[in-house]
C-alpha cells in the first residue's frame, strides 16, 4: 500500500500544479458577410454562409436579405 498524505491538500495547490491544463478559445474571426464573430474554418452560425456560399440553412432567417 503506498504512503498517504497526513493532511488534505488544498485545492489552490492542486490548481497551481495543473495551471497548464486550461482550455483556450479557438481562432475567432469576423464573418465577411454579416460581420458577426465566428470560428475560423466553420460556417457562420448567424447567416449560415461559408466561403461565399450558403452551407447551412439557418432557422428563423429572413429570405429577402
Amino acid at each position: 500500500m503506498p504512503p498517504l498524505p497526513k493532511r488534505k491538500y488544498p485545492k489552490a495547490r492542486q490548481g497551481k500544479r495543473r495551471q497548464h491544463l486550461h482550455t483556450t478559445l479557438g481562432h475567432v474571426i469576423a464573418c465577411p458577410r454579416c460581420h458577426s464573430p465566428r470560428l475560423a474554418h466553420t460556417a457562420c452560425p448567424t447567416c449560415g454562409y461559408y466561403r461565399g456560399r450558403e452551407a447551412v440553412a439557418v432557422k428563423g432567417r429572413e429570405l429577402n436579405q
